[in-house]
């Protein structure tokens, strides 16, 4: 019989460097310790109220220090969350005031005086488009902006996407596919969990007072509006609360910058 075939070359890899070390039946030597606190708490307190209260400590304890989903101990992720919910007190925002009727109408006026409107609009993608669209919608942003006199200013950011604007909607009558309908839905609402949309609001004002800055500044909004149109966008006019809101958005951006 012929020589068995020799086996291909062979590399040993190491261990990894930034394995942590166990301690026994706890992760590392931190969770440990800290069963061993957990212990010693349970002796203080039995100490003054109750033998039988120092084994549900250390089972508390063990649970504590053993278990750790996603790499993370349940502790940690009982402070983060207290930490979460007074960061979200502390910057809670102010209760709304009143809406007046000149906000209804979709005018705000800026506190160095005169007249202010806020047209919103998102994105449109133009990756895919051939240079010549391109080159037209360049050319028509910049005469929309040229137009305006730099008496404007925008102010980008991103807002949730909603999934009533992507989900199917639903049709009455139509029962066989209701499930199959419904689980589509749930779908599409924790995809949209993890995206979100480019808003854009330009904010025309005039520095003139009365009906003469309130003239002018209509006249922005229809060629902010049109000019939107025109590329493909779908702007609106804020009015009302969202006006107030987005006015209120303006002030403190300015003041961060200031800042």
């Amino acid at each position: 019989m012929g020589e068995p075939e020799s086996a291909g070359p062979t590399v040993v890899l190491p261990e990894r460097l930034d394995r942590r070390l166990r301690f026994g039946p706890f992760p590392s030597a931190r969770d440990g310790l800290k069963f061993v606190l957990y212990a010693a708490v349970g002796a203080l307190v039995a100490l003054f109220a109750s033998p039988y209260v120092w084994l549900p400590i250390v089972g508390v304890g063990f649970a504590v220090s053993v278990y750790r989903p996603d790499g993370e101990g349940l502790d940690g992720r009982l402070v983060a969350f207290v930490r979460w919910q007074g960061r979200r007190r502390r910057e809670a925002p102010m209760r709304p005031g009143p809406v007046g009727p000149a906000i209804r109408r979709g005018l705000a006026r800026p506190p160095t005086g005169g007249t202010l409107a806020v047209v919103r609009t998102g994105g449109v993608p133009l990756a895919y488009l051939p240079p010549t669209e391109l080159e037209r919608r360049f050319a028509q942003f910049r005469d929309l902006l040229r137009e305006l006199d730099g008496s404007f200013a925008w102010v980008v950011g991103v807002e949730p996407m909603r999934p009533s604007a992507v989900a199917p909607a639903a049709r009455s009558g139509e029962r066989a596919d209701g499930a199959a309908r419904a689980g589509y839905a749930e779908l599409v609402e924790v995809l949209c969990r993890r995206r979100s949309l480019r808003r854009v609001d330009f904010v025309l004002t005039d520095p003139r007072p009365e009906a003469a800055g309130i003239a002018e500044t209509e006249r922005k909004v229809r060629r902010v509006t049109e000019g939107l149109a025109a590329l493909g966008l779908r702007p609106r006019r804020l009015k009302g609360r969202a006006l107030h809101d987005a006015v209120r958005g303006v002030d403190a951006s300015a003041g961060r910058e200031a800042a």
